[in-house]
């Protein structure tokens, strides 16, 4: 890890009340010192306490460029573990840009995406998975997502990681003390022992791996692709989840013409709306290709919501569609429930009546949609579960490395190829927290992180 002091501004660009630009590293106190004057004080940062907010202005040569608060935290009771100096100026871009270039000119390096959080796990502060749910909370679109990250962050993901790793090192020194005796045998009911212990293990992995749709939905949001025949209500059935009129609603077909993506929280629950173009035959060329990227998005889609018309009886193009999508996550939405109905959804599968018009039923449907991919919502209890992409690999890997070994020791293999296996997965669980990493790694963690973070 380089030594330099690193700089950035840690909120974002634009017009606004304040900015704060940050700094960490041995020299963050001293280079400061360079541009910031106390008012009616003749005194340095350096000689101030730690944890303290100082009043002043800051300098670029004899140009003051503005009025600031600069809060000074000294090592090791700070983010990085660092020094840390953290600039509350007003903000603007040019305000924030000019104090940058200040400290750019003092010595101080511009931070990389992330290296502030990197940092941080590089100097022991917090471990992989705590740095992967600071990203998380940042991006976080709704409530339940926020409670995960925020459980990850206090390390109940990293405690029961290490948990479970030093388990299996425990095993793994059992067999490797047997490996360095062979002329011991491992008695019957330590076989047993070990052996219940690796089921476990192999049982808790594999509830963990459980819980990464649910993770992969709470942090990127349920992408939904709502579709349909012209005018059976699908841009009234985004406009009533939205609960707000984006989309164009007319009585003409085919009014349209493209997919429009939309976000919004539906019981804690971050999701992605895609209004598509109504599904039939068409000359039109534009509306042709709208109906090419209907069916895209609903090879994406993670949901499908099917509005049909109840006030008109079903078609063989409706009936059709359903059993076509039958094995995916797919909700009827059976709109117009105010009218009298002339279709039998029962062909079509799950159904949910909805009135877009009056808004009735519109509920019922967040509760089928919550049912369908949350059983009943995540509680706090869970959330502390729900792992990512990056951990779901390094399980897979671990579980078949267990299952291997405990195989290994059931047809009385070698203890040499128990220990190989049960190393594996020592490793694989120990790249989730972080104990075990490589560059490129975290090069690839970091590097989704913003400036500043």
């Amino acid at each position: 890890m380089s030594d330099a002091t690193i700089v950035a501004i840690s909120t974002p660009l634009g017009e606004a009340g304040i900015a704060v630009v940050r700094l960490s590293g041995d020299e963050a106190i001293a280079l400061v010192d360079q541009v910031f004057s106390f008012v009616g004080k003749k005194r340095r940062l350096s000689e101030c306490p730690t944890h303290t907010v100082h009043y002043g202005f800051i300098y670029d040569g004899a140009e003051r460029i503005d009025e600031v608060m600069v809060t000074v935290l000294k090592a090791p009771r700070t983010y990085t573990k660092e020094d840390v100096v953290e600039i509350s100026c007003h903000g603007g871009f040019q305000t924030t840009r000019r104090i940058l270039g200040c400290l750019l000119k003092s010595g101080a390096r511009l931070a990389e995406p992330g290296e502030f959080t990197r940092r941080a796990f590089l100097n022991g502060r917090i471990d992989l998975t705590q740095a992967e749910a600071v990203a998380d909370l940042i991006h976080a679109r709704s409530d339940r997502a926020m409670r995960m990250a925020t459980e990850q962050l206090r390390g109940s993901l990293s405690k029961k990681m290490d948990a479970m790793r030093d388990d299996l090192m425990g095993i793994l020194a059992h067999i490797e003390a047997h490996i360095d005796f062979p002329d011991e045998d491992i008695a019957p009911e330590t076989v047993a022992q070990l052996s219940g212990r690796l089921v476990r293990s192999i049982d808790f992995i594999g509830r963990l791996i459980a819980t990464a749709d649910e993770g992969r939905y709470l942090r990127r949001g349920i992408r939904t692709v709502i579709v349909g025949r012209p005018n059976a209500g699908k841009s009234s059935l985004l406009n009533q989840l939205l609960g707000e009129n984006r989309a164009i609603v007319s009585a003409r077909a085919g009014t349209t013409r493209d997919t429009i993506e939309e976000y919004a929280t539906v019981r804690g629950i971050a999701m992605v709306f895609i209004d598509t173009a109504g599904l039939r035959e068409t000359e039109d060329e534009i509306e042709k290709e709208g109906i090419r990227r209907s069916f895209e998005s609903i090879e994406s889609a993670d949901l499908i919501l099917h509005v049909v018309d109840c006030s008109e009886p079903l078609v063989e193009a409706d009936v059709n569609f359903a059993n076509k999508y039958a094995n995916r996550r797919k909700i009827v939405v059976a709109n117009k429930s105010d009218l009298p109905s002339q279709a039998d959804f029962d062909k079509l599968g799950e159904w949910v009546p909805v009135s877009c018009e009056t808004g009735s039923g519109i509920e019922e449907l967040k509760h089928s949609i919550e049912k369908l991919f949350l059983l009943g919502g995540v509680d706090s209890s869970s959330d502390q579960l729900m792992i990512n992409s990056r951990h779901e690999a390094q399980l897979f890997r671990a579980k078949i490395a267990v299952e291997a070994s405990l195989a290994a020791i059931g047809d009385e293999w070698s203890l040499e190829i128990v220990a190989m296996e049960l190393r594996i997965a020592v490793q694989a669980i120990g790249e989730i927290v972080g104990k075990t990493s490589t560059d490129d790694l975290l090069d690839r963690i970091f590097s989704e992180f913003c400036l500043g973070k």
